[in-house]
Protein backbone atom coordinates (compact mmCIF):
# COMPACT_ATOMS: atom_id res chain seq x y z
CA UNK A 1 0.00 0.00 0.00
CA UNK A 2 1.59 3.32 -0.66
CA UNK A 3 -0.55 6.42 0.61
CA UNK A 4 0.41 10.01 0.69
CA UNK A 5 -1.45 12.15 2.82
CA UNK A 6 -2.17 15.60 2.44
CA UNK A 7 -5.51 16.75 4.56
CA UNK A 8 -6.72 19.93 4.11
CA UNK A 9 -9.04 21.71 6.04
CA UNK A 10 -12.02 23.07 4.88
CA UNK A 11 -14.18 23.39 7.83
CA UNK A 12 -14.82 26.90 9.06
CA UNK A 13 -14.04 28.14 12.34
CA UNK A 14 -16.68 28.93 14.43
CA UNK A 15 -15.94 31.59 17.08
CA UNK A 16 -15.41 30.71 20.73
CA UNK A 17 -15.99 26.97 19.69
CA UNK A 18 -12.90 24.29 20.11
CA UNK A 19 -11.42 23.72 16.36
CA UNK A 20 -9.65 21.40 14.79
CA UNK A 21 -5.93 21.22 14.69
CA UNK A 22 -2.26 19.33 14.62
CA UNK A 23 -2.07 17.12 11.43
CA UNK A 24 -5.55 17.81 10.35
CA UNK A 25 -5.96 21.36 9.99
CA UNK A 26 -5.53 24.86 11.45
CA UNK A 27 -8.06 25.52 14.67
CA UNK A 28 -8.52 28.22 17.12
CA UNK A 29 -6.83 27.56 20.28
CA UNK A 30 -9.44 28.59 22.58
CA UNK A 31 -11.28 25.82 24.56
CA UNK A 32 -15.19 26.79 24.90
CA UNK A 33 -15.38 25.73 28.85
CA UNK A 34 -19.84 25.59 27.79
CA UNK A 35 -18.58 22.17 26.15
CA UNK A 36 -17.75 20.51 28.22
CA UNK A 37 -19.24 17.37 29.95
CA UNK A 38 -17.72 17.04 33.20
CA UNK A 39 -17.68 19.26 36.46
CA UNK A 40 -13.72 20.48 36.92
CA UNK A 41 -14.47 22.75 39.92
CA UNK A 42 -13.00 20.73 42.73
CA UNK A 43 -12.42 23.31 45.45
CA UNK A 44 -10.12 21.08 47.64
CA UNK A 45 -7.99 19.75 44.96
CA UNK A 46 -7.01 23.52 43.57
CA UNK A 47 -3.76 24.45 44.44
CA UNK A 48 -2.11 20.74 44.30
CA UNK A 49 -0.38 19.49 41.97
CA UNK A 50 0.32 16.05 39.67
CA UNK A 51 2.91 14.42 37.95
CA UNK A 52 2.26 13.78 34.51
CA UNK A 53 4.84 11.51 32.49
CA UNK A 54 4.40 10.80 28.70
CA UNK A 55 5.88 10.05 25.16
CA UNK A 56 6.97 13.13 23.92
CA UNK A 57 5.06 14.81 20.73
CA UNK A 58 1.77 12.80 22.94
CA UNK A 59 -0.56 15.93 23.60
CA UNK A 60 -1.87 18.93 21.75
CA UNK A 61 0.68 21.12 23.32
CA UNK A 62 -0.50 24.87 21.62
CA UNK A 63 1.99 24.59 18.61
CA UNK A 64 1.02 25.97 15.64
CA UNK A 65 -2.31 26.74 16.70
CA UNK A 66 -3.39 24.15 18.53
CA UNK A 67 -5.23 23.69 21.61
CA UNK A 68 -2.75 23.27 25.08
CA UNK A 69 -4.46 20.90 26.31
CA UNK A 70 -2.14 21.03 29.72
CA UNK A 71 -2.70 24.82 30.51
CA UNK A 72 -6.77 24.53 29.59
CA UNK A 73 -6.88 22.14 32.35
CA UNK A 74 -4.49 24.06 34.87
CA UNK A 75 -6.73 27.12 33.92
CA UNK A 76 -10.19 25.31 34.78
CA UNK A 77 -8.87 23.39 38.09
CA UNK A 78 -5.93 25.49 39.52
CA UNK A 79 -4.06 22.30 39.68
CA UNK A 80 -0.32 22.47 38.16
CA UNK A 81 1.04 19.92 35.88
CA UNK A 82 4.14 19.10 35.97
CA UNK A 83 4.83 17.32 32.77
CA UNK A 84 7.69 14.89 31.67
CA UNK A 85 7.89 13.14 28.85
CA UNK A 86 10.12 9.63 27.40
CA UNK A 87 10.92 7.66 24.40
CA UNK A 88 10.09 4.29 25.35
CA UNK A 89 8.31 2.23 27.76
CA UNK A 90 11.49 0.15 28.59
CA UNK A 91 12.57 4.42 29.53
CA UNK A 92 9.32 5.09 31.74
CA UNK A 93 9.58 1.57 33.54
CA UNK A 94 13.26 1.89 34.39
CA UNK A 95 12.67 5.43 36.03
CA UNK A 96 9.90 3.98 37.98
CA UNK A 97 11.38 1.04 39.13
CA UNK A 98 13.81 2.75 40.17
CA UNK A 99 12.15 4.65 42.45
CA UNK A 100 13.88 8.08 41.62
CA UNK A 101 10.30 9.62 40.61
CA UNK A 102 6.45 9.71 41.71
CA UNK A 103 4.05 10.07 39.32
CA UNK A 104 0.19 10.59 39.31
CA UNK A 105 -0.42 9.82 35.19
CA UNK A 106 1.62 7.58 32.66
CA UNK A 107 0.87 6.42 29.53
CA UNK A 108 2.19 3.02 28.87
CA UNK A 109 1.88 0.59 25.93
CA UNK A 110 -0.65 -2.45 25.96
CA UNK A 111 1.84 -4.79 27.34
CA UNK A 112 4.44 -2.19 29.96
CA UNK A 113 0.83 -2.50 32.06
CA UNK A 114 0.22 -5.57 31.84
CA UNK A 115 3.88 -6.19 33.15
CA UNK A 116 3.15 -2.88 35.51
CA UNK A 117 0.39 -5.01 36.81
CA UNK A 118 1.71 -7.93 37.72
CA UNK A 119 4.48 -6.51 39.57
CA UNK A 120 2.15 -3.93 41.73
CA UNK A 121 2.98 -0.47 40.19
CA UNK A 122 -0.53 0.39 38.94
CA UNK A 123 -3.40 1.02 41.11
CA UNK A 124 -7.22 0.36 40.02
CA UNK A 125 -9.35 3.55 38.95
CA UNK A 126 -12.10 4.56 40.58
CA UNK A 127 -14.14 5.16 37.55
CA UNK A 128 -16.71 6.74 39.36
CA UNK A 129 -14.43 9.93 39.22
CA UNK A 130 -14.19 8.92 35.31
CA UNK A 131 -17.49 9.37 33.97
CA UNK A 132 -16.54 10.09 30.60
CA UNK A 133 -15.22 6.62 30.20
CA UNK A 134 -18.60 6.19 29.21
CA UNK A 135 -16.98 7.41 25.47
CA UNK A 136 -14.16 4.52 25.14
CA UNK A 137 -15.52 2.07 22.57
CA UNK A 138 -16.31 -0.85 22.90
CA UNK A 139 -13.52 -2.15 21.04
CA UNK A 140 -11.14 -0.96 23.42
CA UNK A 141 -12.44 -2.76 26.11
CA UNK A 142 -11.59 -6.05 27.43
CA UNK A 143 -8.34 -6.44 26.17
CA UNK A 144 -5.88 -8.77 26.98
CA UNK A 145 -3.79 -6.36 29.15
CA UNK A 146 -6.41 -5.53 31.47
CA UNK A 147 -9.77 -7.23 30.87
CA UNK A 148 -11.30 -6.30 33.99
CA UNK A 149 -10.82 -2.48 32.42
CA UNK A 150 -9.54 -1.67 36.20
CA UNK A 151 -5.99 -0.03 35.88
CA UNK A 152 -6.70 1.76 32.35
CA UNK A 153 -8.16 4.42 29.71
CA UNK A 154 -7.56 3.73 26.44
CA UNK A 155 -5.85 7.14 24.68
CA UNK A 156 -4.45 5.94 21.29
CA UNK A 157 -3.88 3.19 19.32
CA UNK A 158 -2.22 2.28 15.43
CA UNK A 159 0.39 0.30 14.21
CA UNK A 160 3.79 0.40 13.03
CA UNK A 161 4.67 0.58 9.41
CA UNK A 162 7.33 0.93 6.94
CA UNK A 163 7.76 5.16 6.15
CA UNK A 164 9.76 5.89 2.95
CA UNK A 165 10.90 8.37 0.68
CA UNK A 166 9.42 7.57 -2.60
CA UNK A 167 12.25 10.32 -4.63
CA UNK A 168 15.10 7.66 -2.78
CA UNK A 169 13.31 4.11 -2.84
CA UNK A 170 12.62 2.15 -5.97
CA UNK A 171 8.65 1.11 -6.58
CA UNK A 172 6.17 0.64 -3.71
CA UNK A 173 8.17 -1.89 -1.29
CA UNK A 174 5.44 -4.59 0.84
CA UNK A 175 7.84 -6.14 2.86
CA UNK A 176 10.07 -5.33 5.86
CA UNK A 177 12.63 -6.94 4.43
CA UNK A 178 13.76 -3.38 2.66
CA UNK A 179 15.54 -2.61 5.84
CA UNK A 180 18.02 -5.37 4.98
CA UNK A 181 18.30 -4.31 1.21
CA UNK A 182 22.31 -3.35 0.97
CA UNK A 183 21.09 -0.58 -1.74
CA UNK A 184 19.62 1.78 0.76
CA UNK A 185 23.16 1.19 3.37
CA UNK A 186 23.13 4.48 5.39
CA UNK A 187 19.77 5.47 4.75
CA UNK A 188 17.88 3.17 6.94
CA UNK A 189 16.33 4.29 10.51
CA UNK A 190 15.68 1.36 13.35
CA UNK A 191 13.55 1.76 16.02
CA UNK A 192 16.01 2.64 19.50
CA UNK A 193 13.92 0.33 21.80
CA UNK A 194 14.28 -3.34 21.97
CA UNK A 195 10.99 -4.55 21.55
CA UNK A 196 9.97 -2.80 18.41
CA UNK A 197 12.78 -3.67 17.39
CA UNK A 198 13.09 -7.70 17.05
CA UNK A 199 9.63 -7.42 16.85
CA UNK A 200 10.49 -6.25 12.67
CA UNK A 201 13.21 -9.30 12.55
CA UNK A 202 10.33 -11.61 14.39
CA UNK A 203 7.98 -10.67 11.74
CA UNK A 204 10.57 -10.92 8.67
CA UNK A 205 11.64 -14.33 10.19
CA UNK A 206 8.05 -15.45 10.72
CA UNK A 207 8.12 -16.04 14.25
CA UNK A 208 5.63 -14.74 17.16
CA UNK A 209 6.93 -11.32 18.72
CA UNK A 210 6.18 -13.00 21.72
CA UNK A 211 8.09 -16.52 21.47
CA UNK A 212 9.44 -17.37 24.21
CA UNK A 213 12.11 -20.42 22.17
CA UNK A 214 15.04 -18.76 23.06
CA UNK A 215 16.78 -20.05 19.82
CA UNK A 216 13.99 -17.64 18.11
CA UNK A 217 15.33 -14.70 20.23
CA UNK A 218 18.95 -15.66 18.97
CA UNK A 219 17.96 -15.66 15.40
CA UNK A 220 16.19 -12.58 15.91
CA UNK A 221 18.94 -10.71 17.26
CA UNK A 222 21.38 -12.30 14.65
CA UNK A 223 18.90 -10.63 11.82
CA UNK A 224 19.15 -7.34 13.90
CA UNK A 225 23.56 -7.47 13.84
CA UNK A 226 23.26 -8.47 10.17
CA UNK A 227 20.58 -5.34 9.52
CA UNK A 228 23.41 -2.75 11.83
CA UNK A 229 26.12 -1.69 8.91
CA UNK A 230 23.25 -0.97 6.88
CA UNK A 231 21.62 0.98 9.80
CA UNK A 232 22.47 5.03 9.55
CA UNK A 233 21.06 5.43 12.86
CA UNK A 234 18.50 4.00 15.69
CA UNK A 235 15.74 6.51 16.65
CA UNK A 236 12.75 7.34 18.41
CA UNK A 237 11.27 11.44 18.09
CA UNK A 238 14.68 11.93 16.56
CA UNK A 239 13.23 10.09 13.00
CA UNK A 240 10.77 12.84 12.61
CA UNK A 241 13.58 15.50 11.45
CA UNK A 242 15.61 13.00 9.34
CA UNK A 243 12.54 11.89 7.70
CA UNK A 244 10.96 14.85 7.31
CA UNK A 245 14.68 16.61 5.78
CA UNK A 246 15.02 13.65 3.71
CA UNK A 247 18.19 12.75 5.58
CA UNK A 248 17.11 9.42 5.78
CA UNK A 249 15.58 7.22 3.03
CA UNK A 250 13.37 4.39 4.92
CA UNK A 251 12.20 3.83 8.74
CA UNK A 252 10.32 1.69 10.93
CA UNK A 253 7.83 3.93 12.78
CA UNK A 254 4.08 4.54 13.89
CA UNK A 255 1.52 5.24 11.44
CA UNK A 256 0.32 8.24 13.14
CA UNK A 257 3.59 9.52 13.40
CA UNK A 258 3.96 9.39 8.96
CA UNK A 259 0.79 11.43 8.84
CA UNK A 260 2.70 14.16 10.46
CA UNK A 261 5.91 13.57 8.40
CA UNK A 262 3.81 13.85 5.81
CA UNK A 263 2.47 17.22 5.77
CA UNK A 264 6.15 18.74 6.22
CA UNK A 265 7.44 16.25 3.56
CA UNK A 266 4.91 15.29 1.30
CA UNK A 267 7.79 12.31 -1.06
CA UNK A 268 7.06 9.96 1.62
CA UNK A 269 4.45 7.20 1.62
CA UNK A 270 3.60 4.43 3.66
CA UNK A 271 2.92 0.60 4.01
CA UNK A 272 2.00 -2.24 6.47
CA UNK A 273 4.15 -5.29 5.54
CA UNK A 274 3.11 -8.17 4.18
CA UNK A 275 4.97 -10.39 7.08
CA UNK A 276 2.43 -8.38 9.63
CA UNK A 277 3.22 -5.73 12.22
CA UNK A 278 2.69 -4.70 15.76
CA UNK A 279 -1.02 -3.14 16.59
CA UNK A 280 -0.73 -1.24 19.40
CA UNK A 281 -2.83 0.60 22.75
CA UNK A 282 -1.96 3.42 24.67
CA UNK A 283 -3.37 3.56 27.97
CA UNK A 284 -3.53 6.52 30.78
CA UNK A 285 -2.82 4.97 34.27
CA UNK A 286 -2.39 5.84 37.65
CA UNK A 287 1.04 4.21 39.22
CA UNK A 288 0.41 2.88 42.92
CA UNK A 289 2.72 5.47 44.47
CA UNK A 290 0.98 8.07 42.42
CA UNK A 291 0.40 11.38 45.31
CA UNK A 292 -2.49 12.08 44.52
CA UNK A 293 -5.12 10.00 42.75
CA UNK A 294 -7.90 12.58 42.92
CA UNK A 295 -6.56 14.50 40.87
CA UNK A 296 -4.83 12.15 38.83
CA UNK A 297 -8.57 10.85 38.11
CA UNK A 298 -9.65 14.14 37.20
CA UNK A 299 -7.08 14.78 34.63
CA UNK A 300 -8.09 11.73 32.52
CA UNK A 301 -11.70 12.58 32.76
CA UNK A 302 -10.64 15.85 31.23
CA UNK A 303 -8.43 13.90 28.62
CA UNK A 304 -11.44 11.88 27.74
CA UNK A 305 -13.40 14.92 27.28
CA UNK A 306 -14.98 14.96 23.72
CA UNK A 307 -13.51 18.30 22.65
CA UNK A 308 -10.30 17.44 24.33
CA UNK A 309 -9.85 14.10 22.66
CA UNK A 310 -10.71 15.63 19.46
CA UNK A 311 -8.06 17.94 20.24
CA UNK A 312 -5.53 15.34 21.33
CA UNK A 313 -6.45 13.10 17.93
CA UNK A 314 -6.41 15.73 15.22
CA UNK A 315 -2.73 17.11 16.85
CA UNK A 316 -1.92 13.49 17.06
CA UNK A 317 -2.68 11.70 14.06
CA UNK A 318 -2.90 8.74 16.14
CA UNK A 319 -6.07 5.83 15.95
CA UNK A 320 -8.75 7.72 18.20
CA UNK A 321 -10.92 5.07 20.81
CA UNK A 322 -13.16 8.06 21.42
CA UNK A 323 -17.00 7.16 19.96
CA UNK A 324 -17.82 11.03 20.39
CA UNK A 325 -14.11 11.77 18.07
CA UNK A 326 -14.73 9.31 16.09
CA UNK A 327 -18.62 10.19 15.25
CA UNK A 328 -18.01 13.96 14.90
CA UNK A 329 -17.82 15.45 11.45
CA UNK A 330 -15.09 17.89 12.32
CA UNK A 331 -12.41 15.02 12.72
CA UNK A 332 -10.50 15.12 9.74
CA UNK A 333 -8.91 11.82 10.23
CA UNK A 334 -12.46 9.73 9.86
CA UNK A 335 -11.47 6.68 7.42
CA UNK A 336 -8.05 7.82 7.14
CA UNK A 337 -6.46 4.62 5.42
CA UNK A 338 -3.47 4.53 7.53
CA UNK A 339 -5.32 4.94 10.81
CA UNK A 340 -8.47 2.71 9.81
CA UNK A 341 -6.98 0.58 6.79
CA UNK A 342 -9.80 -1.01 4.56
CA UNK A 343 -7.93 -3.82 3.91
CA UNK A 344 -7.26 -6.38 6.94
CA UNK A 345 -3.82 -5.95 8.20
CA UNK A 346 -2.12 -8.55 9.72
CA UNK A 347 -1.16 -7.78 13.03
CA UNK A 348 0.08 -9.30 16.68
CA UNK A 349 0.15 -7.62 19.97
CA UNK A 350 3.56 -7.45 21.98
CA UNK A 351 2.67 -9.15 25.45
CA UNK A 352 4.29 -9.17 28.74
CA UNK A 353 6.86 -11.40 28.76
CA UNK A 354 7.74 -13.72 31.32
CA UNK A 355 11.21 -12.87 33.46
CA UNK A 356 13.49 -15.11 32.18
CA UNK A 357 12.86 -14.10 28.40
CA UNK A 358 12.45 -10.29 29.62
CA UNK A 359 16.10 -11.02 30.69
CA UNK A 360 17.52 -12.58 27.50
CA UNK A 361 16.09 -9.62 25.38
CA UNK A 362 17.56 -7.29 27.48
CA UNK A 363 21.04 -9.49 27.24
CA UNK A 364 20.52 -9.81 23.24
CA UNK A 365 19.70 -5.84 22.92
CA UNK A 366 23.24 -5.26 24.46
CA UNK A 367 24.87 -7.54 22.24
CA UNK A 368 23.30 -5.43 19.36
CA UNK A 369 23.92 -2.33 20.09
CA UNK A 370 27.58 -3.44 21.24
CA UNK A 371 27.96 -5.17 18.31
Amino acid sequence: MKKIIAVVLTLALFAGILALSGCGGTQAVTLDTAKLVGDYDVPELRGTEINVYNWGEYISDGAEDTLNVIQAFEDLTGIHVNYTMYDSNEDMYAKMKSGGASYDVVFPSDYMIARMIEEGMLQTIDFANVPNYSYISEDFKDLYFDPENAYSVPYTGGMVGLIYNTTMVEGTPDSWDIMWDPTYSGQILMFNNPRDAFGIAQFLLGQSVNTTNTEEWRAAADKLIEQKPLVQSYVMDEVFDKMESGEAAIAAYYGGDYLTMAEINPDLAFAYPKEGTNIFVDSMCIPSNANNKAAAELFINFMCEPEIALANAEYLCYLCPHTAVLEDERYTLRGNEVLYPQEEVKTEYFHNLDRETQDLLSRLWEEIKLA
